[in-house]
């Protein structure tokens, strides 16, 4: 029994490798060099910044584990670079790596928190709106459309100001992350809405949604259990390109100081802060963590645009 087991569990992994290999997603994805560079350095990077408590030499926000001493050091293949400053040191003698890693980290949790937010939010309404139609598709659309005369940065600004207005002084650095968060969340809620709200309105006229109805099944019930997962296709694109969006978002309100606090830094404070320095010859401060979200939201980008065209099937 356990050798026929054994071949049963043989024969549909080889099965599903045969599937996966046939798979005109995968197939496209063998022969484009550029997304598959993309989603390798994309991997190294996610893997980095997650594993920095673990894998960076130091911690660069602790001020136990500065040394001013330090400070201004220049990267490791310059005359004065020292070990184990490999990309160099701050004004405050913090390891530019080991600041990379951590700001990465903060930036992808952040703004991975943020979409994650917005796409919960917009296909709730989105199918809310497809599935009911009439005044509350009306008033939803009708938001959604006023937000979308305004930039989604303006829109995140001034969310952001708001939310900080009603915070108490003392709690307002330690509250910041989730103020971010809900800030990039209702600035991104719009694609996700119209795009679930076409599909629903098309759904809902299916049979199979005429069935529950006959049998009685309540309006959540069918949106939840028939209607939604058939919906959710285009989530995905919309998800992947809208993190590349919501990172640049989260750095541009760290860069412009309504962002995180100096003290637990995403890139875009790390940028904000070593641009002091650019003109005093102290390059690799801000060229680094530049460098490292440049490279995060174009590999993002790359694989949005390929999961873009590899998933619409008019393209294939």
């Amino acid at each position: 029994m356990a050798e026929v087991s054994s071949d049963t569990t043989k024969a549909a992994e080889q099965s599903l490798r045969a599937r996966i290999a046939d798979n005109d997603i995968f197939i496209d994805f063998k022969r484009n060099r550029l997304v598959m560079f993309a989603t390798a350095l994309l991997v190294v990077i996610l893997g980095a910044s997650l594993l920095a408590p673990w894998i960076a030499p130091t911690d660069p926000f602790d001020p136990l584990s500065l040394d001013i001493m330090n400070s201004n050091l220049p990267p490791v293949w310059q005359a004065d670079g020292q070990w184990p400053f490999v990309l160099g040191t701050d004004d405050q003698g913090r390891d530019m790596l080991s600041a990379v890693l951590y700001g990465l980290r903060v930036s992808i949790i952040i703004s991975a928190l943020g979409v994650f937010l917005a796409a919960a939010i917009g296909i709730c309404l989105g199918v809310l709106a497809g599935y009911f139609g009439g005044f509350l598709d009306a008033f939803i659309m009708r938001v959604a459309d006023i937000q979308l005369t305004f930039p989604a940065i303006l829109i995140a600004l001034l969310i952001d100001g708001l939310l900080h207005g009603m915070l108490p002084s003392l709690s307002r650095e330690s509250s910041a992350s989730w103020v971010i968060i809900i800030s990039i969340g209702l600035s991104f809620w719009v694609q996700y809405a119209r795009t679930i709200r076409s599909s629903t309105m098309v759904e809902r006229k299916k049979d199979y949604v005429n069935a529950a109805r006959l049998f009685g099944l309540p309006p959540v019930a069918i949106m939840a259990r028939h209607i939604l997962p058939n919906v959710m296709g285009p989530v995905l694109v919309i998800l992947t390109i809208n993190f590349g969006l919501a990172i640049i978002t989260e750095a541009t309100l760290s860069y412009l100081g309504v962002g995180l606090p100096p003290m637990q830094p995403s890139l875009g404070t790390l940028i904000r802060i070593g641009q002091e320095f650019l003109f005093s010859g102290e390059w690799w401060i801000v060229a680094f963590p530049g460098i490292a979200l440049a490279a995060l939201v174009l590999t993002i980008n790359l694989l949005g645009d390929w999961l873009r065209d590899a998933l619409n099937p008019r393209l294939r």
